[in-house]
């Protein structure tokens, strides 16, 4: 479009959509109405306000749909008890001895197998809890473990945040969570001594004889869990490997059927895709409302003054991807609908400085780690309810989880930007 919100008008639309979304006004609409009271501030009338809303909100649907799709594999891991059988499991090898690295592992590897990283962190916290009040840990190590671990595996998930990035660049969804795998082993690495660090600080966890959580129901095997996760990363893993292209709207679902069957839940398919699907839902509602206020932004001077203004600091070109990842997971407090508006209102921007569509969008979507944890998001109350932390003490744990995101995001634009960039 021709047509230009001024940089004002952008930033209006900012503040509003994080001024809403603090008040408890849903993310979707706040986002939709900071995204149209910017374009009018902007300068531009109703009319070209609502199609640059629309036309942004457009870009989302093929994320949209394979989000949706998602769901299949996100409600067979959870509601069929995969995904506690797999953190049980790890835990468990590990010992309580080795406790905080367990619990960081465990979390990383169920967000990375697709389950979303708060549900990942509320799976696991249970588990987390019956260990700390044997081993005298203060919530805040535990649940910085869980959080980091989460972070970790989020960047090489076939999760809703990797999606929108891998749609937005137009790269395998396969290569860019591999793309996450050293950035992630860095950032377990610095949650686990972040961790130590608040074993005696903070509130302890109260005496406790529930270990997990899930007595009620019996879980899947090990082996029969991690089928699903197995077969979708298989499926996905076809075009890099064979140049045979199924796409993740076919393999997430495929992936999650079979692991049901293999878990001999077969006549509990539907129930948890349904499930999933109304997991799945919020996230697609959430990421249309995301595009209208990308729309704003990317049809805004904002994003050219930013160009201009990383230009003129005399920065490498290619830091636009993970600055545009920061600035919008701390704008959304969400990793997704963060990686989502940088990704759109940016990534043909980054992809024209000379950086290669894969390693813009693996800046972009390890960027929207470090602040998505802020306290106007969901992620930030589900995490202090999964533990019974207070408010206050949930505040002291954000500076250490910017330093587990900032320790994505570095590793991974020295190895996407850095090297990458000198040696092209």
């Amino acid at each position: 479009m021709d047509i230009q919100v001024s940089a004002l008008g952008a930033i209006v639309a900012l503040v509003i959509a994080i001024i809403l979304i603090l008040r408890r006004v849903s993310p979707a609409y706040g986002m939709i109405a900071g995204a149209f009271i910017g374009g009018i501030v902007g300068g531009i009338d109703v009319t070209n306000t609502v199609n640059i809303m629309m036309e942004g909100a457009k870009e989302m649907i093929p994320a949209v749909l394979r989000i949706l799709a998602a769901g299949v594999l996100a409600g067979v891991l959870i509601d069929s008890g995969a995904a506690a059988s797999i953190a049980e499991t790890i835990v468990r090898k590990l010992g309580e001895t080795r406790a905080l690295l367990a619990l960081a592992v465990a979390t990383m590897i169920l967000t990375a197998v697709g389950v979303f990283i708060d549900v990942a962190v509320i799976t696991v916290a249970p588990i987390a809890l019956a260990i700390a009040s044997r081993t005298k840990l203060s919530k805040s190590a535990i649940l910085l473990a869980m959080i980091g671990g989460g972070k970790a595996g989020n960047i090489m998930s076939p999760n809703p945040n990797t999606i929108a990035a891998s749609d937005a660049f137009h790269v395998s969804l396969t290569s860019l969570m591999a793309a996450g795998i050293i950035p992630a082993l860095f950032g377990i690495v610095v949650t686990y001594l972040l961790a130590k660090q608040l074993v005696h600080k903070g509130a302890p966890v109260a005496n406790t004889r529930k270990a997990t959580g899930n007595e009620h129901k019996e879980l899947p095997t090990f082996l029969a869990a991690i089928v699903a996760p197995i077969v979708t990363i298989v499926l996905l893993a076809l075009r890099p490997a064979f140049d045979i292209a199924i796409d993740p709207m076919i393999a997430l679902p495929v992936g999650g059927i079979v692991g049901a069957i293999a878990m001999k839940q077969a006549k509990n398919i539907n129930d948890y895709a349904v499930s999933g699907l109304s997991k799945m839902s919020g996230v697609a509602i959430m990421l249309l409302g995301t595009g209208t206020l990308a729309g704003v932004i990317a049809n805004s001077s904002l994003k050219n003054a930013i160009i201009g203004g990383l230009a003129h600091s005399g920065l490498p070109a290619y830091l636009l991807a993970p600055i545009s990842g920061i600035f919008m997971s701390g704008a959304t407090a969400s990793t997704t609908a963060g990686t989502a508006v940088a990704s759109s209102v940016f990534g043909a921007t980054i992809i024209g400085l000379g950086v290669s569509a894969l390693a813009g969008a693996a800046m972009v979507h390890a960027g929207a780690t470090v602040l998505d944890h802020l306290p106007h998001g969901s992620f930030f109350h589900a995490t202090a309810g999964s533990v019974h932390m207070e408010i206050k003490e949930r505040l002291k744990l954000i500076p250490y989880e910017s330093l587990v995101g900032m320790t994505l995001t570095v590793i991974s634009t020295l190895i996407f930007g850095v090297f990458q960039f000198f040696g092209s």
